[in-house]
């Protein structure tokens, strides 16, 4: 149920886009528009977007039949166009009207499913090969569950959401509305619970749960750990990348967004309206306060009680000046 190039309407007119987004036009309106490709690489029924000025040398080159660009860049272009403050959102919003998340409107079970007799299900929804779904389970209605997919014992889950093929969500997890799960994922898992004794490590019963929100996306082969005691918390809108790790008992606020390979130990709360850049480590029990932007490969130690940028990487230098980077720090470590 992947954004699909099958589309409810076949073509949009330039002034239609104009008046779903809020944007004023410039040329013609009656312009159609059946599809979205990059500045480079349009063609003729085609739509694009310019929200990055480097690439605002290929205006002059773009075969597309229309641009998505700001007042200010538009000076001096000629064919159609459509203005607005923000050309990146709107592209997101064009993108969602021109190739929408495609839900079922009738009951599509197969029947290779393997489904418990006391489960709910709200009609209609689509079930794919081979999904098993235990006892005690809630589906919402326009659900899409894909093939291959498990979900456990007393799982509820919400209404439009897409499930894709071979997630696997185990007991007890909560999931919201309008949520998607790629490919992968690994939801309720248990998390590293353990206690050292003299005859090695004793594992400590992961009795919570995990609680998704709505309008929450994850990844693929993402990993999202159950409570040790008490539940793991994904708020409303969150929106996760492939191969994070988020660890028992974590709590993640509303509208943060976290890139790719981020693993955020126990018991860590992130705030409202953070961004986590990709490869980020966190460890755990500590607090990030909201509206926190944390750039790639940052290790953070400490919590975070003001908002603002945070960083800890080295970027990346010619192999010669990091060699020299490297022994001016290890002459300042023998100093002190």
């Amino acid at each position: 149920m992947m954004a699909s190039n099958k589309k409810y309407e076949t073509v949009f007119s330039l002034s239609r886009l104009a008046d779903y987004i809020g944007a004023e036009i410039s040329g013609d309106p009656e312009c159609q528009i059946s599809g979205i490709s990059t500045i480079q690489n349009a063609k003729e029924g085609e739509i694009t977007f310019l929200s990055n000025p480097c690439y605002k040398k290929h205006l002059k080159t773009t075969k597309a039949s229309a641009v998505i660009i700001s007042r200010a860049e538009s000076c001096g272009y000629q064919s159609n166009y459509l203005i607005c403050s923000d050309p990146y959102l709107a592209y997101a919003k064009i993108s969602q009207l021109l190739y929408p998340l495609l839900l079922p409107n009738s009951d599509e079970i197969h029947e290779t499913a393997v489904i418990a007799d006391n489960v709910q299900i709200s009609s209609p929804v689509k079930i794919g090969s081979g999904v098993t779904i235990e006892e005690n389970t809630v589906i919402g209605e326009r659900t899409a569950i894909n093939a291959g997919a498990f979900i456990g014992k007393g799982v509820s889950i919400g209404e439009k959401v897409t499930i894709y093929p071979n997630v696997t969500i185990l007991d007890g997890v909560v999931i919201g509305d309008d949520c998607i799960i790629h490919s992968g994922a690994v939801i309720g898992a248990d998390g590293l619970g353990f206690a050292r004794s003299k005859e090695g490590w004793q594992k400590i019963a992961q009795i919570g749960k995990v609680r998704i929100g709505s309008n929450v996306e994850i990844g693929a082969n993402t990993t999202i750990d159950r409570g040790a005691i008490g539940d793991t918390v994904i708020a409303d809108g969150v929106k996760l990348d492939n191969l994070i790790q988020i660890a028992h008992n974590v709590k993640i606020g509303r509208n943060t967004a976290i890139a790719a390979s981020v693993g955020i130990a126990g018991s860590t709360e992130v705030g409202e309206n953070c961004t986590i850049a990709g490869k980020v480590g966190i460890i755990g029990h500590l607090e990030i306060c909201a509206d926190c932007h944390i750039t790639a490969m940052s290790l953070v130690t400490k919590s975070i009680k003001t908002p603002g940028v945070y960083s800890s990487s080295m970027p990346a230098l010619p192999d010669k000046v990091w060699h020299k980077v490297v022994a001016k720090i290890r002459r300042l470590a023998k100093k002190t």
